[in-house]
């Protein structure tokens, strides 16, 4: 008897298949809630943007689905594309602790698409949205850094795949279906990192672009399109594609304990607008303000950084310690520390025009130098350490030791209801339908349809 295994996809499509929504252990259900309620506040705080109207008008066709903020009924990909491009925008959204991927961006996005164009109930909503993200936690594992290295957004890459997967899992494909439908997705993943040459808006887009393509190969997989089954682990594969082959892959995140082992559990909420990486730095920069009685009083500032996040927050030099655009203030690390000094947070109103031109912050930015220590435990840990010297020589010295908002320092209910609350007051919303889209997110995933989210166009 041949012991040869099936391809990963067919492997994967099998569990997805089967999946039930009594499958997913509480844990995970809640934190899909929470992740799920946090991007529905962060869609509202961002209807007004300009990237985010730019990508509305590009669409072309009407259709049933809801762009949350915004008039009208559009068609699934236009509103995937553009829910999720306002979740991810301002780089506010969840990520996933091991190596960082944004799953709320994709999944949310996608789900309410497919589910408002097959009136699916929340159960299968939730199916599609677990099964999802379960596969972007575990893709990104098999060669952690390797997608960014090789120049990719790694958010971008999973993303389509979670997308694909999820989409079809919530209609029921048959798991030849489901495997066709990361086969097809794997030809539209796309995503590159250039953005970080001058913070420019190509990588607000990137989940939403996901989202969309997920829609369109479960569609066509649906209708009888062919993809490769060896789309993951093919000598032409996603990982040849995307990843850098200096970096080995365990394929074995993708093909192990499936139902039994999740990774979305490990999935945090973030309390700065900014990238991932940042956020343990403003922590100490936080620690730092406490102690520090006159900023001009400062001299220099130290942040002990990992190699894999240099080419991300550190360089190039001068463009992260004076950043020419405010999205590129948040991939910063120099900027975000000289924020949350002055202004004692880092959440949207420190990521504007006016405040990346701050002589203040500035100054303080320009202070900041990098150094890299081989000890850090990026990709396992989000940590920080920064060291500021003072005029007089005395030195300030803190540390975070994980992601505030992780599975070590998890952000409580309070503090989730907060931050939504404020995304959905920055963007222009009342009260009363905030607590409406509150009261939405909260039981989603036991209504019998989604149409609700028809209210929220507006």
């Amino acid at each position: 008897m041949s012991t040869t295994q099936p391809p990963i996809a067919e492997q994967i499509a099998g569990w997805a298949a089967g999946l039930e929504a009594a499958d997913i252990p509480q844990p995970v259900r809640e934190t899909l809630s929470r992740i799920g309620i946090d991007a529905l506040g962060i869609m509202v705080s961002a209807r007004q943007e300009d990237f985010v109207s730019a990508t509305v008008r590009s669409g072309d066709a009407s259709g049933p689905c809801t762009i949350v903020g915004h008039a009208g009924g559009f068609d699934p990909q236009t509103a995937a594309l553009s829910n999720g491009t306002a979740v991810h925008g301002e780089d506010f959204d969840d990520t996933f602790e091991g190596t960082p991927v944004h799953v709320s961006s994709i999944m949310m996005p996608a789900m309410m698409a497919a589910a408002q164009v097959r009136n699916l109930s929340g159960e299968d909503f939730l199916r599609g949205y677990a099964a999802g993200a379960e596969l972007m936690c575990r893709m990104i594992l098999v060669a952690p850094t390797a997608i960014h290295r090789q120049g990719f957004h790694p958010t971008a890459i999973c993303g389509a795949f979670g997308a694909a997967l999820g989409v079809a899992t919530a209609l029921r494909l048959p798991k030849e279906q489901i495997a066709s439908a990361m086969g097809i997705v794997g030809s539209f993943a796309s995503g590159i990192i250039e953005y970080l040459a001058e913070g420019t808006w190509t990588k607000r887009m990137h989940p939403g672009w996901a989202a969309s393509a997920g829609w369109r190969a479960a569609r066509m997989a649906e209708n009888g399109f062919l993809g490769p089954r060896t789309v993951f682990e093919g000598e032409h594969g996603a990982f040849f594609a995307f990843a850098s082959s200096k970096i080995d892959r365990d394929y074995s995140h993708l093909t192990d304990g499936w139902g039994e082992k999740w990774g979305a559990a490990n999935l945090a909420l973030k309390p700065y607008a900014c990238g991932t990486m940042n956020q343990p730095y403003i922590d100490c920069a936080l620690k730092a303000r406490a102690q520090i009685d006159d900023l001009k009083a400062i001299q220099s500032m130290r942040v002990k950084v990992g190699e894999g996040i240099v080419h991300r927050l550190c360089e190039p030099v001068a463009e992260k310690a004076t950043p020419s655009t405010p999205y590129g203030a948040k991939f910063s690390v120099n900027y975000c520390v000289a924020v949350a000094l002055v202004d004692g947070d880092a959440g949207l109103a420190q990521f504007t025009e006016e405040r990346i031109n701050d002589p203040l912050v500035l100054d303080l930015s320009k202070k900041v130098r990098y150094e890299i220590d081989p000890d850090n435990e990026y990709p396992k840990n989000y940590t920080g350490d920064l060291d500021v010297t003072m005029a007089d020589g005395s030195v300030v010295t803190t540390r975070q030791p994980c992601l505030r908002g992780g599975r070590q320092e998890p952000l409580s209910d309070d503090e989730l209801v907060s931050k939504f609350m404020a995304n959905t007051r920055f963007g222009g919303w009342g009260d009363e339908d905030a607590e409406a889209l509150l009261a939405f997110g909260r039981k989603m995933f036991e209504l019998p349809d989604l149409g609700a989210l028809t209210q929220f166009a507006k």
